[in-house]
C-alpha cells in the first residue's frame, strides 16, 4: 500500500512538473527580454502537486491517470488563485 501512495505522489509531481514547464515556456515566449524564474514558486508548485496528486490517486482507487491530471490541474488552480489575489492587491 505504501508504494502505491508513493507512486501516486510521484505521478502528481510529474503532472505538476508538466504544468510548470508549460508555464515556463509561455513565460519565456512572452517575455523574451526579462527572463527571471522564481524557483521557490516552482518548488512550492511541485510540492502541492505531490500532495494533490497523491490524495487524488489514493481516492481514485490508485488510478495513475487521475493522479497525473490532479497534479497538473491542482497547481493550475492554485496559480489562478494567486494571480487573482495579486491582481486585487491582496496580500498572499
Amino acid at each position: 500500500m505504501e508504494s502505491t501512495i508513493l507512486q501516486a505522489i510521484i505521478l502528481g509531481i510529474l503532472g505538476g512538473l508538466t504544468r510548470a514547464l508549460v508555464g515556463l515556456v509561455k513565460y519565456f515566449e512572452k517575455n523574451k527580454q526579462n527572463q527571471k524564474v522564481r524557483f521557490w514558486y516552482l518548488t512550492f508548485s511541485l510540492l502541492v502537486a505531490a500532495l494533490v496528486g497523491g490524495v487524488a490517486g489514493v481516492l481514485s482507487g490508485n488510478d495513475w491517470r487521475l493522479a497525473i491530471i490532479a497534479g497538473y490541474a491542482g497547481t493550475d488552480f492554485l496559480e489562478s488563485i494567486y494571480k487573482i489575489k495579486k491582481k486585487q492587491g491582496l496580500e498572499i
